[in-house]
Formats: structure tokens, sequence, C-alpha cells
């Protein structure tokens, strides 16, 4: 007479080998789905540079509707969150954004030229993007 190992309705229980090759495929899934993800996080830190690049510049044309100018590259952006001490002085002046809009998706703060270099007969606005240096391919700005 053998005697059989398996009772009848007992489940068989997984192997060792069985267990690692499921963590090895969640782990390759995991490892995937991160990677992508840093890609949709860098583009949505582009974007949102972009946006907020448009709401500098319309509140710089409004600055202007109020001052009669725009706020000299010495008076920088800060000319829209608090009145400039510095001439020429605004012939109106109301605060247009708060400070934090000043800074990019990565920290670091707008840049502004007037006139700028690459819109010469207006102004330019710009992040530096994730690497903060100026004048690389990660850039964005109001061109």
């Amino acid at each position: 007479m053998m005697f059989s190992t398996n009772r009848p309705g007992r489940p068989r229980a997984f192997t060792l080998m069985e267990m690692v090759m499921v963590l090895a495929i969640i782990a390759i899934i995991l490892g995937m789905g991160v990677g992508l993800m840093k890609n949709v996080l860098g583009d949505a830190h582009v974007q949102q540079a972009e946006a907020m690049i448009n709401q500098l510049d319309t509140a710089l044309v409004r600055y202007k509707t109020q001052a009669e100018h725009f706020p000299t590259e010495q008076q920088g952006l800060e000319a829209l969150v608090t009145k400039p001490g510095s001439n020429p002085q605004p012939k109106r002046w109301s605060q247009k954004m708060e400070a934090k809009a000043l800074i990019d998706p990565w920290g670091n703060p707008f840049r502004y030229r007037i006139p700028g270099k690459i819109n010469q007969d207006g102004f330019d606005i710009w992040s530096a993007g994730l690497d903060g240096q100026d004048g690389t391919e990660d850039d964005v700005g109001n061109w």
C-alpha cells in the first residue's frame, strides 16, 4: 500500500522558485512604471513652467498698462510683486503676482531680460530648466 502526501481537499503550496519568479516579474513591472513616471513628471514641470511664463507675460502687459512702461531689467519681475524703488517709477502701480509665482517648478527664479535677445521688440522671460543653467536645451521661455 502506498501513502500519498497529497491529501484530498488540501491545496498544494507554492514552491520557493515560483514565489521568486512572481516577485521578479512584479519588480520588473514596477521598475518600468517608475521609469515612465519620471518622463511624465518631467513633462509636467515643463508644461507648468510654460503656463507660469504665460501668466508672467500677461502680468507684465498689465504692469505696462498702468505704469506706461515695462519694468527695467534691474527692477526685474519683482516689480510685479513690490513697487519698484528705483527709476523709472511706475505712473500707477498695483501688485500683479505673488512672490511664489516668480519661482519656476524646479525652485529657481524666472529670468527676465528687456530688451529681449530673442524677442527683440519686447522682453524675454525664461526658466533655466532642471539643470538651472542658462542657454541649455532644457530652458523654457516665451519664445
